[in-house]
């Protein structure tokens, strides 16, 4: 298969996986989650930041475990074809949940989302196989792209179900759109494999190399200051996609149709801040371009606490979506440069590990001000501290030129 061609078929999987993340945890799940099975009590909020949390800690314990298995076996595919079944056929489901169901509500959600979040390890794992070093940034920020058109497509393709009040129905139809999309990269992307003796089960293996390279962490010190960054940082971001939704509703009373206008305006310069951004990261660096992206969403959650005009909201979500694309992007595609090559699966596992135990965190606490207070403006400033902290911590990192990264040695 051709370049061009491979990192195209590579990207589909960005433009399919994309309508689980809109249409379930940004968008028509979480509102309707608030609304009828929670019945919009306030504690609504709370409930959706624990089953957040749940799904962000159980992948954060496995990813890395997982990813070391995967590099030791040369198995990413069949490790992201699980998860992407798993994520769909839970999605599916979501179907029969009705108003008060809230544990069924709950445990669907988070088999689905850890399905999501656990395949994305194996996912990114691939870049490095499919461009050069010299193209990350702008690889990285083709599939998040990809993934905001797959976010329009499906946002276009729900339209006439939530204008005909079949909200239910939309479940299954982003599932079934995950699945579609996702086949090419299973058909023709081809994943190294080797025949490997097996003296102790595959999880005692992942266990014994993710602590050997715990205990060796020290020894890459740069990577483990950006992943200290991310995880502050990227948990502002996890919490904003989560909520964005609800607070739209709850805070300003945004309708479902314009809140179906919201995030295609959202979406649309996600495209922008993912494509020009990882060409512009390609040529300053990457960490330059996160630091942008950062003070992009800092002016962001300001503004957002400040509004209480609704069209003033649309502008606050044009920030917003560059800021999204960017600091995502931006963020695997020095993540992979960071990376030793033979660990590249087990690295993004760690990449996982922070991204998702850091939204244990965010969320819980969004919900927990809200909750307490009353008030969602007063969670959505709160995000700053952790757009602000990631910031310091990513002053300290490194951005590295071209260059082959090895392993210490023994």
């Amino acid at each position: 298969m051709k370049n061009n061609l491979k990192i195209f078929t590579w990207t589909l999987f960005d433009f399919a996986n994309t309508s689980f993340s809109i249409i379930v945890v940004t968008f028509v799940y979480a509102v309707y989650f608030k609304k009828t099975v929670a019945n919009n009590e306030p504690i609504g909020d709370l409930y959706w930041s624990i089953g957040t949390s749940l799904a962000m800690m159980i992948t954060a314990v496995i990813s890395p475990i997982l990813g070391a298995i995967a590099d030791y076996s040369a198995g990413k595919k069949r490790f992201l074809l699980f998860f992407t079944l798993q994520c769909v056929a839970a999605t599916s489901l979501l179907y029969f949940v009705g108003s008060g169901e809230v544990f069924w509500g709950i445990f669907l959600f988070v088999i689905a989302n850890i399905g999501f979040e656990a395949g994305l390890v194996f996912y990114d794992a691939f870049l490095p196989e499919i461009t050069i070093p010299k193209n990350y940034g702008r690889v990285s920020g083709y599939g998040f792209a990809m993934g905001y058109l797959g976010s329009l497509a499906t946002l276009a393709l729900i339209f006439p179900l939530i204008q005909n009040d079949l909200i239910r129905l939309t479940y299954p139809v982003s599932a079934l759109f995950f699945l579609i999309f996702s086949l090419p990269l299973f058909l023709f992307i081809k994943d190294s494999r080797r025949k490997i003796e097996k003296p102790e089960s595959y999880f005692a293996i992942g266990i014994k190399r993710v602590w050997t390279t715990l205990t060796h962490l020290r020894q890459y010190k740069n990577l483990a200051l950006f992943l200290l960054a991310y995880f502050f940082y990227i948990e502002g971001v996890n919490t904003v996609i989560f909520f964005s939704g609800n607070y739209a509703q709850t805070t300003l009373g945004f309708s479902t149709s314009e809140l179906l206008v919201f995030f295609l305006t959202v979406q649309t310069t996600a495209i922008v801040g993912s494509v020009v951004l990882g060409i512009v990261a390609d040529s300053i660096g990457q960490k330059k371009t996160i630091v942008i992206s950062l003070f992009m969403w800092l002016i962001t959650v300001v503004l957002a606490y400040l509004v209480v005009d609704k069209t003033m909201f649309y502008a606050v979500g044009l920030i917003a979506g560059a800021a999204m694309g960017s600091s995502q992007s931006t963020s695997r595609s020095l993540m992979t440069k960071l990376t030793p090559p033979e660990k590249k699966t087990e690295f993004f596992g760690f990449y996982s590990f922070f991204g998702k135990s850091s939204a244990i965190i965010g969320p819980l606490v969004f919900g927990m001000v809200s909750f307490i207070s009353g008030s969602q403006r007063l969670a959505i400033i709160s995000l700053a501290f952790f757009f602000i902290v990631g910031l310091i911590i990513l002053t300290k990192v490194k951005d590295p030129k071209i260059e082959t990264i090895t392993a210490p040695s023994k």
